[in-house]
């Protein structure tokens, strides 16, 4: 820089000097002859040289701080007051702005120092495994949790910074999601009981907006170990409480219908015993269906079936329930296209929608309820048909139709009990509706009635 500002100003000085020297050489040609005016030339050739080589020692002399400054991080930078500036420079203000831009600098990287370090910290105190990746699958981050996930050979984790995942974990779940957050830019969900020998993960992978992506490893053993107990625990309690429920419906039916020596009273009570235990009968029932569904030994076995031969089945299947309550069902239109599903499980689905309407659908200025069963070909993506149980009754209000599916659930907990209600046929229709591929729903409106609707895979469909 120094030799390219000293030929500038030379060149400048020139310009300004030789308009100068030609009137030199030519005035003092005639009078002292030409060898005094190409003296008197090179004498200001030689003084434009001086005065450009002093202007750009004093340049330099003003810049080398500057220099100094830019060249030094920002971090490290000294301050304006540090600087060893010339008195009256040129360059005091440049000399500011370059001070004062490295001040914020260094406050932002410091700024941005401190929170990584909190982030870290923060991941670090996790006790979910937690590892990012760049945009070619190499390990960016990793907290102590994922460290300590997998232990090296030599006492040290194999899990580096700029190690490849692939190299480094060798669980399929745990590569697969992360290649879909890296490849498909999309939250990944699964599940994997072959990272660590006895325990259980759900993985989580998301795609970061600068590129690459984060895998969360969250430990469900405990969690899937709780559930284990409380499913057996509810499958053994069924089983043990189903024989003897069985035996006293029984004797109390025989000592009804077969002991003439009975008075009002004693029949009042036995028929009291009798509804007692027949819903106690109802809900181990439940239970056991929802204790085979979660344990996975129902199996499923889902076949081509119209729909309308659904409907027709599950509404003869209702016809004592329609008898005793003195309810109207209907069969509404209906689409003989093909769905896949199991026979016998969509028959009792089917068959749970309707006991609720006709329980749950009378509207308060009808003698009885009245249910309509109904279904429909699906036009837009996925294809299928979608079935529909409606009643006409009081309908349920906004804030419960997000939970009416849970167990146990129940939105009129005094009406639940008097109709012998269990608060698990609804539960128990969403988990056979979903384990064929299907979808389950709830629409309503206060004293206008309730839809539900029952979407599955038409046989051309993808599952």
């Amino acid at each position: 820089m120094r030799r390219s500002f000293f030929l500038a100003s030379f060149l400048r000085i020139i310009l300004v000097v030789l308009p100068l020297a030609v009137a030199a050489v030519v005035g003092f040609r005639e009078r002292w002859g030409l060898g005094i005016g190409l003296t008197i030339v090179a004498g200001l050739v030689l003084l434009a040289a001086v005065t450009a080589l002093t202007m750009g020692r004093l340049v330099q002399r003003g810049l080398a701080p500057l220099q100094k400054l830019a060249e030094i991080a920002p971090e490290q930078a000294p301050t304006l007051d540090d600087l060893e500036l010339p008195k009256y420079s040129d360059f005091d203000d440049l000399a500011g702005a370059i001070a004062n831009a490295s001040a914020k600098a260094r406050g932002a990287l410091l700024g941005a120092a401190e929170s990584r370090h909190q982030l870290e910290a923060l991941l670090d105190s996790l006790q979910d495994a937690v590892v990012a990746v760049d945009e070619a699958g190499r390990i960016q981050w990793a907290n102590r949790a994922m460290q300590r996930l997998i232990p090296g050979s030599s006492g040290q984790s194999p899990v580096r910074v700029g190690h490849a995942l692939v190299q480094t974990v060798r669980d399929p779940e745990v590569l697969e999601c992360v290649k879909a957050a890296l490849e498909e830019r999309t939250v990944c969900e699964r599940r994997t009981t072959t990272m660590v020998p006895g325990r259980i993960f759900e993985v989580n992978a998301s795609p970061m907006e600068g590129g690459g992506a984060v895998a969360v490893l969250h430990d469900i053993t405990r969690i899937e170990q709780v559930e284990r107990t409380q499913r057996d625990f509810v499958a053994n309690v069924s089983h043990e409480l189903r024989t003897p429920l069985t035996s006293i419906s029984g004797y109390v039916e025989t000592l009804l219908d077969h002991e003439k020596s009975l008075g009002p009273q004693a029949k009042e009570f036995l028929g009291t015993i009798l509804k007692n235990a027949t819903r106690m009968n109802r809900l181990t029932e439940d239970l056991l269906t929802m204790a085979r569904a979660d344990s996975q030994e129902a199996m499923l076995r889902p076949a081509p079936v119209r729909a309308d031969v659904l409907i027709r089945d599950a509404v003869a299947a209702m016809r004592g329930l329609v008898q005793d309550e003195q309810a109207e069902l209907e069969i509404g239109e209906t689409t003989a296209a093909e769905v896949l599903a199991d026979t016998d499980s969509m028959v009792q689905v089917l068959g749970n929608l309707i006991e609720n309407g006709i329980k749950y659908g009378r509207a308060r200025t009808a003698t009885r309820s009245r249910v309509v069963v109904s279904a429909r070909e699906v036009s837009e993506p996925p294809l299928g048909v979608e079935f529909s149980v409606r009643d006409f009754g009081q309908g349920v209000a906004s804030e419960h139709l997000g939970r009416i599916f849970e167990r146990f659930y129940r939105v009129d907990k005094a009406r639940s009990r008097e109709s012998g209600g269990t608060g698990l046929g609804l539960s128990i229709a969403r988990h056979m509706v979903e384990s064929q591929g299907g979808t389950i729903r709830a629409e309503s409106e206060l004293n206008a009635g309730s839809n539900f609707l029952v979407t599955l895979p038409g046989v051309q469909a993808p599952r």
